[in-house]
């Protein structure tokens, strides 16, 4: 080998994830090469055969060749599992060219229904205890009849969440934001009736809140970003006060178009996504997460802890608010006043000695685009000058 051979192959650089997740197979480059060859026949791909494979999988190993081929990129990814950034290390992730894009919507639908309807859903064997949302107690139920899947949380303090997780498919951002508008109407209805049919009392739900795990998305890059941001707050592509049909959907669709065309940020969206990784933003509207590298990323279920142990406290702070508000003194249940308060305020504001920093950035968007501080900080000033009288 030549003086020049040996400095060249000095300075290539093997791309170890792609021969680990092979050797962990216990695969030679040829099978390699074949389950190649394989996964591109079963999803209907043209592919070279496996002898043009194996010549590419040993470039791509050994670094004397990038692996930026679309093709190869896709089938890597499904035979291995992984995603072209935990492979490649590629910054803008590799989405394939789709007409819609997917998401689940978890909604939660808030109500207060006072601290004297628990014990008895508790007896009736209504709800069970379930796993601290963020370290607050709560029961929850087993599957309630909704369209998707639901499941009822609700807290001692006498809050109650009904929490929505539905999988849909959408061609556009538009269409997301017609859907939630004329939805919302119809889970607080329905809600409401739920929650007095269980109770025996009339109840109404306040409020609902949107989470949406955005796992399917048709654009890339720069264009990913303005996709989350804009679902972050769908109602910006609305009229105000429009009724729906097919003029509003077509207004919303152009509104989006020009979004895209010229970028859309407001002062309101927090980031809590990390480069490579994921992309996600809270607003007073909702919150948005897309992982990019999915072993990496947050978990769905954390975002949903985070969501519930939220929302249960926005409610409980309501209803204390709203009392003064119409000229009474807050009266609540003697373990959850103004020092329970306190406590669930450092608990959810401070971070916690394992907690990581994607865990914390998405927690401190989430309380910061929700107001609960605030909220948590005025229940807790009026509650303790209450009892102190």
């Amino acid at each position: 080998m030549s003086v020049e051979d040996n400095q060249a192959a000095k300075r290539l650089v093997p791309n170890n994830v792609l021969i680990a997740k092979r050797k962990a197979k216990g695969w030679s480059r040829l099978r390699a090469a074949r389950e190649l060859e394989r996964a591109g026949l079963h999803r209907g791909l043209s592919v070279p055969d496996a002898d043009a494979i194996e010549k590419a999988v040993y470039r791509h190993e050994t670094g004397r060749a990038i692996c930026r081929d679309q093709l190869y990129i896709e089938l890597y990814c499904l035979v291995y599992d992984a995603t072209p950034h935990e492979l490649f290390g590629d910054i803008e992730p590799t989405v394939p060219a789709a007409d819609t894009f997917g998401l689940r919507s978890h909604k939660f639908v808030c109500a207060f229904i006072g601290a004297d309807q628990i014990e008895p859903l508790i007896r009736r064997g209504t709800v069970e205890q379930a796993e601290p949302q963020c370290g607050l107690d709560c029961y929850v139920s087993a599957k309630v009849p909704a369209d998707g899947e639901c499941r009822l949380y609700v807290w001692p303090f006498g809050v109650a969440i009904l929490h929505l997780c539905e999988e849909m498919r959408f061609p556009n951002i538009a269409s997301l934001a017609i859907w939630r508008r004329r939805s919302y109407i119809q889970n607080l209805d329905w809600a409401s009736g739920y929650l007095s049919g269980l109770t025996g009392e009339l109840v109404e739900a306040s409020y609902v809140l949107s989470l949406y795990w955005l796992h399917s998305p048709m654009w890339s890059g720069a264009d990913l970003d303005t996709a989350a941001r804009i679902i972050s707050t769908p109602r910006v592509l609305l009229e105000r006060d429009s009724e729906e049909s097919e003029s509003s959907l077509g207004h919303a669709e152009l509104v989006e178009r020009a979004l895209f065309a010229e970028g859309f940020d407001h002062a309101e969206i927090v980031s809590f996504g990390i480069k490579g990784i994921s992309i996600g933003y809270a607003s007073w509207s909702g919150v948005v997460y897309c992982p990019l590298a999915a072993r990496r990323a947050l978990a769905e279920e954390e975002l949903v802890s985070t969501e519930l142990a939220t929302q249960a406290m926005w409610a409980y702070c309501e209803h204390i608010n709203g009392q003064v508000e119409r000229g009474k003194d807050p009266t609540v249940p003697d373990p959850y006043g103004w020092r329970f308060l306190r406590g669930v305020k450092s608990r959810l504001t401070n971070a916690r000695p394992q907690e990581t920093g994607q865990h914390r950035s998405m927690r401190t968007a989430i309380l910061d685009t929700s107001g609960l501080i605030g909220h948590l900080t005025q229940a807790i000033d009026v509650l303790r000058e209450t009892s102190e009288r």
